[in-house]
């Protein structure tokens, strides 16, 4: 007999994987692309972590300082970015008092949703609780971001380099594990939709 609640587990495993594996590389992201922690004095990393969660408004005066580590040249590389709107910067413009409820109301609704719709799925029907758990996770890691700083932290940098004018003319917006997450689980959700359903209304056509 199947444990009925092996689809939560999987849920939680997934979800919190994500969640701390964003964390943690938006931690990494500080201490290795900016001067904050210097900044802050903080040395050790139990001091590093305060700073960290506490001291929202420490980049704010210029201490990221265009550093950079090159993956792939001129194709890959890290970089430390604030994003306080939505992905390709959507609202970064706006007032931060309407901004900052608008973008937890958008995340308190997802969680919502997906809790709604991950509750009616079989426990045989895992690849949608795959995809679910993905977007469950990335959504918790930037709304996280957002409740203690008002924007997100991002530094994977992605952009395609042109030998023609020797500047990067393809540049993807720059983004962070959680938006990885949110990206394929909705990518796979599209897929269900696309492939899943096409047999099914074929299947209650009429033979001919």
């Amino acid at each position: 007999m199947r444990n009925p609640l092996g689809k939560w587990a999987l849920l939680a495993l997934i979800s919190s994987s994500i969640l701390v594996a964003d964390q943690v590389t938006k931690f990494m992201a500080v201490e290795h692309l900016t001067y904050a922690f210097q900044a802050a004095r903080a040395r050790t990393l139990p001091e590093k972590v305060e700073a960290f969660l506490t001291q929202k408004d420490l980049l704010e005066r210029g201490l990221s300082d265009g550093r950079q580590i090159q993956v792939v040249r001129n194709f890959w590389q890290f970089q430390y970015t604030q994003n306080r709107g939505a992905a390709w910067g959507f609202l970064s413009r706006s007032g931060e008092k309407f901004r900052v409820p608008f973008f937890h109301l958008v995340s308190l609704a997802a969680v919502v949703f997906i809790f709604s719709y991950y509750r009616k799925l079989s426990t045989e029907q895992r690849y949608l609780q795959v995809a679910l758990a993905l977007v469950l996770g990335g959504a918790l890691g930037n709304a996280i971001c957002r409740l203690l700083r008002g924007y997100v932290i991002d530094y994977i940098d992605w952009h395609w380099f042109d030998p023609f004018w020797r500047s990067p003319s393809l540049h993807w917006p720059t983004f962070n594990v959680a938006d990885s997450a949110i990206t394929v689980g909705l990518v796979m959700l599209v897929l269900e939709m696309i492939f899943a359903r096409k047999p099914a209304r074929e299947a209650g056509k009429p033979s001919a």
